[in-house]
């Protein structure tokens, strides 16, 4: 098990940080989906492909390599489709296309997945899908029917997106309702990518406590109230000291989860499931807890702490509540 970056990772992750705090700092979120960032996100760093095998363009790296570039995109609040496309690339290492993981991995397609809703007919693919994320931005659609994944033109016939109004004003979503759409069958991606794609958005998560921790003891040093720096009172640094702790379990869980998924299947399952119990709370924990120490300047509109407060309970239900991750832990543990 590895929990300590290389140095081939360590200067991943300098090399997206450097990027990300150039091109798309936090305060731009705000601002939305800006294709620029996103095409030189893929064209000067690759990272859209960074999963995607070397045969089809890519990097052919690991989930430990993805789990670094999803922290930092993460710690920025990176909007778009590229968590996304991420989600979709996992289903395609499953059920590989050629020509889908080649259009990623130049930067050419983004691409969003979804679940089950959707039946597969004569007459092509019909079902509603009332939440996909990045639905509007993406280029085409993943979804399972039965046990086959379809691959489905996003600008196509017979599909209709609906923009919806989202708690994470950084990222959206939309209604998709296919009515006979045409869908390309890729074959069946197996049981494991919900867990690949538990441990990839664990991996933002963690970029999102990280950074709202950092902010809140940046912001503890400076703020003086009563004549004291708010660092100093023992309320605010035991506040800190335990969402540190947090953060500290979330960076192992994830580590570990990264670890399991390139190194020992058989682990995957478990801890998978372990990354979406914990850390998903967490990170809504740290995200609340740093908005409350701002006090009254954290509640503002001009303040970035309610940013990471809403991607934090976004995050946190997107793939089902902690609840359900839990259940899942004890069921693999014959509790």
């Amino acid at each position: 098990m590895k929990l300590v970056l290389s140095q081939e990772q360590r200067e991943l992750r300098a090399a997206v940080r450097d990027f990300l705090a150039a091109a798309s700092p936090p305060g731009k979120a705000r601002q939305g989906y800006d294709p620029q960032v996103y095409a030189r996100l893929n064209g000067e760093l690759g990272l859209s492909g960074l999963i995607v095998g070397e045969e089809y363009g890519g990097a052919g790296a690991g989930f430990a390599e993805l789990a670094v570039a999803l922290e930092e995109t993460g710690a920025v609040l990176l909007p778009g489709p590229f968590l996304a496309t991420v989600f979709a690339t996992i289903a395609l290492t499953r059920a590989p296309d050629k020509e889908l993981l080649s259009g990623i991995a130049e930067g050419r397609l983004s691409a969003t997945l979804a679940g089950d809703g959707v039946t597969a007919g004569g007459d092509g693919l019909t079902g509603t899908l009332p939440r996909v994320l990045s639905g509007m931005e993406a280029d085409v659609l993943l979804v399972t029917a039965g046990s086959g994944l379809y691959a489905v033109d996003l600008t196509g016939p017979g599909v209709t997106r609906t923009p919806l109004d989202t708690l994470d004003i950084t990222r959206g979503q939309a209604g998709i309702v296919l009515d006979g759409a045409p869908g390309r069958l890729l074959g069946e991606p197996g049981d494991e990518v919900a867990d690949l794609v538990a441990v990839a958005l664990a991996a933002e998560q963690l970029g999102v406590m990280r950074a709202a921790l950092d902010a809140i003891v940046a912001y503890a040093k400076i703020r003086v109230a009563f004549g004291r720096y708010i660092g100093s009172y023992q309320g605010v640094k035991h506040k800190l000291a335990d969402m540190h702790g947090k953060l500290e379990q979330a960076e192992s869980i994830v580590r570990y989860a990264a670890w399991a998924a390139d190194e020992a299947a058989d682990e995957l399952p478990g801890a998978a499931a372990l990354a979406q119990a914990y850390v998903g709370r967490a990170c809504f924990e740290v995200a609340r807890d740093h908005l409350l120490l701002y006090g009254g300047i954290g509640y503002t509109w001009e303040h970035d702490a309610h940013l990471y407060f809403k991607r934090a309970k976004t995050d946190e239900v997107l793939l089902g509540p902690p609840r359900i991750h839990r259940a899942r832990i004890a069921e693999l543990l014959e509790l």
